[in-house]
């Protein structure tokens, strides 16, 4: 059975996009679904809406190998956290005729590439999602939540997400022992601070696994 939206969440993202340009923010430990979220929310509004991810904005290899970051790429510090709220503002600021530039995150390379998305000022609604969007016990990031209109938090069980982990891990390269300790290691250490920053979003959302239906809950 393939994923699908409530129709309660679909009335709000058409709610979002009925007028001038809003941001909205996605926001869970890794794992969750958030890409596959984001992406069914901006396929539900159409030409109203476009995903722009938070990943676009990972330090490229090189610079982490420089910094001694390799082995924990994904931690907080691993991304340009000023470059992506300068993204934000910009998106925020577009002009009617402008078209912004987003970088993209292709994990087929496990690198980030500039200028791969262009947003468009005739989209009302953007988008974004990613792992640190309400973090605030670090000033690179804090931010971030600030020029976000509305976040929303995906919650899945954890053996759930846990297991996508693994897989997603597998399909790129990693044994299945390598991919359970670079869980153990890096993942599970930023879901935790992820986690403690859920009190912040605007709306929490799960995925009700009888009906492959993302909601928001009660």
């Amino acid at each position: 059975m393939p994923l699908r939206l409530h129709p309660d969440l679909v009335d709000r993202l058409n709610q979002l996009a009925a007028g001038p340009r809003r941001l909205l923010g996605v926001v869970g430990p890794p794992g969750a679904g958030k890409s596959t979220l984001a992406a069914l929310m901006a396929q539900a509004v159409g030409e109203r809406a476009q995903a722009v991810p938070m990943d676009g904005y990972h330090l490229a290899q090189v610079e982490l190998e420089r910094l001694g970051r390799a082995q924990r790429k994904g931690a907080p510090d691993t991304f340009d956290a000023a470059g992506y709220a300068a993204l934000l503002r910009r998106l925020r600021q577009q002009g009617p005729h402008e078209v912004v530039y987003a970088p993209d995150f292709r994990r087929e390379i496990e690198e980030p590439v500039a200028g791969a998305l262009p947003v468009f000022a005739q989209r009302p609604l953007v988008i974004t999602e990613g792992n640190y969007l309400l973090l605030d016990d670090d000033p690179a990031w804090a931010p971030v939540a600030d020029l976000l209109d509305e976040v929303w938090y995906l919650e899945v069980p954890a053996d759930l997400r846990l297991e996508r982990l693994a897989a997603r891990h597998m399909q790129f390269g990693r044994s299945r022992t390598q991919a359970l300790a670079w869980i153990a290691q890096t993942d599970e250490p930023n879901a935790r601070r992820i986690e403690a920053s859920a009190h912040r979003a605007q709306r929490r959302v799960v995925c009700d696994e009888a009906t492959q239906t993302f909601r928001f809950p009660g």
